[in-house]
């Protein structure tokens, strides 16, 4: 009795349990031991972790990805606070032949494992005891294991090519083979200047940057040790990465980030002709809540089915009964063949012949549910044009037999804006290599429309280089959160972006998953945007209820910033120090 005594005094017991019993008394409650274990639980010791477990499970696209839990030691027992799941970002080109798809399946499996092992093995020895709450500590770490496994990668790939080189110095009797014939003098010379002629002074493309199998391992864990953050600290996620970034300094207002929304994912089918659009992606007025726009966008969706299962409803918007808000048909060739299926990305499947074909479709959608482009609804563009350069003639191909140079292509663009208003968003208009074109077309259309790196930025990794970004001049960048990324690389390259007058953009993958921290953390950190696909499968849908939940939710607590969802015009290259005049989309289009 004498050491319980003594042990409970030195833990200050009598103490706190007299202020409890005194703090609680008042109340009444109807659970007293609730409320003084409530009460009681500030005194605990904060929950630390006690051991990760990592499993390959299936993404939004059947591809095989990884999972991460968190299990801490809460209040003298084991117990699983979260997990998150990471998206995967597929290399593999449309179309690719069956071996190379099997090629690709069998890396992804071995990245997937590798990572397993690593997050149930080191990552789960090296992270234990620590606080989840720590974000700094914890990214710095995986970030200095990150750094040692890619040396050690580099060491054994040296060994290897000095092995390699060694055997190549063995001495060693060729067999003697008949040389191959000389082709004609005349026929050499021809073919010589054949080439010389199919070259152009363009950029190489740059090479891939390469992916350390078993970095999912890095990406995974930040994000679920963010979440275990959130999780103990009794606040969601978007709060948490908001206090990370604003040094625990909370936001007295946030602001939703836009959403882009997929319609139309245009592939390279047989019929159709057309090679310039990836996407094509509905962006609502600032004006609008959420809940709004994503209402409106379903019901232009719906429109969009309609147009693409009956031909015969085609119609010119131009031609349209303004009055009596009725469409005549106006002759205009019937649509091309529509794919009946919901793509990879959660949208339509269809392919055009030709851009303003497509566009003038839209139009009709909108116009046949009294809605107006450029007033009710704004277009963004996803090119995708790295993938459309013709290397041996250097030139895009953005239709079937159709080539234009880089600086034909910002001519072309330039033309589009100025018929197409509406288009408020370019993704991708061309290849990264092309910087000095980048560069035009920011001049030219900067202030009219956002021109956004997505493929054309480079990885996280490799996207800061001494507090710059390392990107084609741009409106802004589409960051995905893949592979190594941290959740501390997000916070500190975005507060660059802001500070450069970057806009932000949060992007889904091709392969999501479920899980929905993207949201959330497009909100923490304060994106102008977010890219998620489609309104459809479930990996998609997820996601947007839960940007709904977060709007609900801010509005309540009367911390949701009111119409403050603007965009910011692009300065112009010969005054980028000078303040814009104003904040907001472009003017409506008058009727």
């Amino acid at each position: 009795r004498r050491e319980a005594a003594r042990y409970y005094r030195g833990q200050r017991v009598p103490e706190r349990l007299e202020e409890a019993l005194n703090a609680v008394f008042p109340m009444q409650p109807r659970d007293l031991y609730g409320e003084l274990a409530n009460y009681l639980s500030k005194y605990s010791k904060a929950p630390v972790i006690c051991k990760l477990v990592g499993r390959k499970v299936l993404d939004g696209v059947g591809q095989p990805t990884l999972e991460v839990e968190i299990y801490c030691t809460v209040k003298n027992y084991e117990k699983r606070i979260c997990s998150s799941v990471m998206s995967s970002h597929s290399q593999i080109p449309e179309h690719a032949l069956p071996e190379t798809i099997e090629a690709y399946e069998k890396e992804r499996n071995d990245f997937v494992n590798t990572a397993v092992e690593w997050v149930n093995e080191s990552l789960n020895t090296m992270l234990r005891d620590l606080e989840p709450t720590d974000q700094c500590q914890v990214d710095r770490m995986l970030g200095e294991y990150f750094t040692n496994k890619v040396e050690e990668k580099k060491k054994i790939q040296e060994e290897e090519e000095e092995t390699e080189a060694t055997l190549a110095l063995t001495p060693h009797t060729p067999p003697l083979l008949p040389l191959p014939p000389s082709p004609p003098a005349g026929k050499k010379k021809a073919k010589e200047g054949k080439k010389s002629a199919a070259e152009r002074p363009i950029p190489p493309a740059e090479p891939a940057e390469p992916v350390l199998c078993g970095s999912l391992a890095i990406g995974g864990t930040s994000l679920a040790i963010a979440k275990a953050g959130a999780t103990i600290s009794h606040i969601p996620l978007y709060l948490y990465v908001a206090l990370l970034k604003h040094d625990q300094e909370s936001p007295e207002e946030m602001t939703l980030p836009l959403p882009m929304v997929t319609l139309l994912n245009c592939e390279k089918i047989s019929p159709s002709k057309l090679k310039l659009v990836k996407e094509v992606l509905l962006i609502p007025p600032v004006q609008l809540s959420l809940k709004q726009g994503i209402e409106r966008i379903l019901d232009i969706q719906k429109e969009m089915t309609s147009l693409l299962e009956s031909p015969g409803k085609m119609v010119h918007p131009q031609v349209a009964d303004s009055k009596k808000g009725k469409a005549q048909n106006s002759g205009k060739k019937g649509l091309p063949q529509f794919l009946k299926r919901i793509s990879h990305l959660g949208c339509l499947t269809t392919g055009y012949d030709d851009l303003e074909q497509l566009l003038l479709i839209m139009q009709t959608a909108c116009n046949n549910i009294g809605l107006k482009l450029g007033r009710d609804m704004y277009l963004a563009i996803n090119c995708a044009a790295h993938d459309l350069m013709d290397y041996d003639k250097g030139k895009y191909e953005i239709l079937t037999g159709t080539f234009k140079s880089p600086d034909e292509m910002v001519a072309m663009y330039e033309e589009l804006i100025v018929k197409f208003p509406f288009i408020i968003a370019l993704i991708d208009p061309l290849r990264k290599e092309d910087r000095q074109q980048w560069s035009n077309i920011c001049c030219a259309l900067g202030s009219k429309c956002y021109l956004i790196a997505e493929d054309a930025a480079t990885c996280i990794s490799k996207l800061k280089i001494d507090q710059n970004i390392n990107t084609p001049l741009c409106s802004g960048v589409v960051l995905k959160y893949i592979n190594q990324t941290k959740v501390s690389d997000l916070i500190e390259l975005t507060g660059i972006l802001d500070g450069q007058r970057h806009i932000t953009i949060l992007g889904s993958p091709d392969g999501e998953s479920s899980d929905d921290s993207l949201v959330d953390l497009a909100v923490g950190l304060g994106a102008r945007f977010i890219k998620l696909g489609g309104l459809s499968r479930g990996e998609r849908v997820t996601k947007y209820n839960r940007l709904l939940a977060i709007e609900e939710e801010l509005a309540k607590n009367r911390t949701l910033r009111e119409a403050k969802l603007e965009f910011i015009t692009f300065a112009e290259e010969s005054q980028p120090e000078e303040e814009q005049p104003s904040d907001v989309l472009p003017p409506p289009q008058q009727d």
